[in-house]
């Protein structure tokens, strides 16, 4: 993806908007039969509209961009073709599956091995936060499938001995989006430089961005471009709605809710990782199954957190957006927005994590005095007024002293663990430049180029009495 990519010879197709009704069998789309008895035996009934256009074009060698939303079957969608590809050509390093995220990484494996699991399909997976020795291990292997995140492949690519790519058949790029968004372009382009000329390559991405279109120019030849969705939405079976709350009450209405809709489960979303652990302490004082997810859990904190909530060992998985999008967890039936999202589209993501496949499902957005305008553009985004999460004032504050007394506990543990400590110390910077902001608005002074400052920081700031808690997305 050099500069010359942003002026192609030949501008970029249309993307046509498939037909989402169209009815399929496995076997219609001419994948061999072992695979399709492997996709009934995971309860697979029907494939989905984003596998319904890709796999057909994808077996007729074609190279694929797929533009879907989370949770469309995208995983299915090149999974199973590569998996055809492999039983008519079997060898070792067959393909490589470049993902965002180690969560995601784990989880494709799991799709690989399972819909794998009678071709004898041997899958690795290369991601930053485990031993680079134990991962030289498995690649001496030569296993038919490599999932990987980019910066920890380059650093193989780079330093393991012996280990290369020249057999490569298939190149994915799953969330191709959130990939770029992450700073990840530099080691994406070191990796098409050492990757096959000759091979297929598969880019799925929610979003065609700028970014993304460059990427495709770079690394496609005359693609199938497909679109399932042609705008942000929601999915109808989505109960949404909204609660217009004080900031220093977010935790008591939390816990309110908690109760009143004790027996589901839940993912709440909260905008830093301090907040994940915070929250999760607090809910867990009170007797509530809570387990933190974030970004920066170590790999195996982070796995075991995902399996206890998937296997139902606990009701309350509370997450930054690490687990917004990609991850398949099923069977969640509420999605609580604690911490309004600062980017709109991250709305989308979020409350995608429940009515899936589906099944209904429920939303509920805390709204601050703070977030009227964050909450605005979500509502103008999803092109609907969402209605009001009805509650009652005196029922909601019965439980005021026991979450106080639950936040005060909380408070003194975080200040006495050390993980909280250093969580906290990376971002005192940024919550010192929010707060001079704030200070700056509250006294009404003007300062020249304020708005550069706060576009530098990505952040907003959710005000407590007691707790200053920036949101950085």
């Amino acid at each position: 993806m050099s500069d010359s990519d942003e002026n192609p010879g030949s501008p970029v197709p249309e993307i046509e908007t498939k037909n989402e009704n169209i009815t399929a069998t496995w076997e219609s789309l001419g994948l061999e039969p072992v695979l399709c008895q492997a996709c009934r035996d995971l309860k697979w009934e029907k494939p989905s509209p984003i596998q319904i256009e890709a796999i057909p074009h994808t077996l007729a060698g074609k190279d694929i961009i797929g533009i879907a939303e989370t949770g469309s079957g995208k995983t299915g969608a090149f999974a199973l073709p590569i998996l055809n590809a492999l039983l008519e050509n079997a060898h070792r390093s067959f393909a490589l599956v470049l993902t965002p995220t180690r969560e995601l990484a784990f989880q494709i494996s799991e799709q690989f091995e399972a819909l794998g699991s009678s071709i004898g399909v041997k899958c690795v997976v290369i991601v930053g936060g485990m031993s680079m020795d134990d991962q030289k291990l498995l690649l001496i292997k030569k296993p038919h499938i490599l999932i990987a995140t980019p910066g920890r492949l380059v650093d193989h690519l780079e330093n393991t001995k012996g280990f290369e790519l020249r057999s490569l058949k298939f190149l994915v790029m799953d969330e191709a989006d959130r990939i770029l968004n992450m700073d990840f372009e530099v080691e994406v382009n070191k990796i098409l430089r050492i990757i096959p000329r000759e091979r297929r390559t598969l880019l799925f991405s929610a979003t065609m961005t700028k970014k993304v279109q460059k990427l495709q120019r770079a690394s496609l030849k005359d693609p199938v471009k497909l679109q399932i969705s042609t705008k942000y939405q929601t999915v109808d079976k989505l109960q949404q709605s909204y609660l217009f709350i004080p900031s220093k009450y977010k935790d008591v209405y939390l816990v309110h809710i908690l109760n009143e809709l004790a027996g589901n489960s839940f993912m709440i979303f909260c905008g830093t990782c301090v907040n994940t652990i915070r929250t999760a302490m607090i809910l867990r004082k009170l007797g509530f199954m809570a387990v933190p997810l974030n970004g920066q859990m170590n790999q195996n904190k982070r796995l075991a957190a995902l399996t206890k909530f998937k296997a139902k060992n606990r009701s309350i998985l509370i997450s930054t957006d690490v687990a917004s999008r990609g991850l398949d967890i099923p069977h969640v039936d509420i999605v609580i927005n604690l911490d309004i999202p600062t980017h709109s589209k991250d709305y989308i993501h979020r409350v995608g994590r429940t009515a899936r496949a589906g099944r209904s499902g429920r939303s509920i957005t805390f709204v601050t005095q703070y977030d009227v305008e964050l909450y605005q553009r979500i509502e103008q985004l999803i092109g609907k007024k969402l209605p009001l999460y009805k509650t009652e004032e005196d029922d909601v504050m019965i439980l005021q002293e026991r979450v106080s007394e639950a936040e005060r506990i909380v408070k003194m543990e975080m200040k006495d663990n050390e993980d909280c400590k250093n969580l906290v110390k990376e971002k005192d910077h940024k919550n010192m430049m929010m707060m001079m902001i704030m200070m700056i608005l509250n006294n009404h002074l003007v300062v020249e180029n304020v708005s550069k400052v706060i576009l530098t920081t990505k952040a907003r700031v959710n005000l407590d009495e007691n707790n200053y808690f920036y949101s950085n997305n």
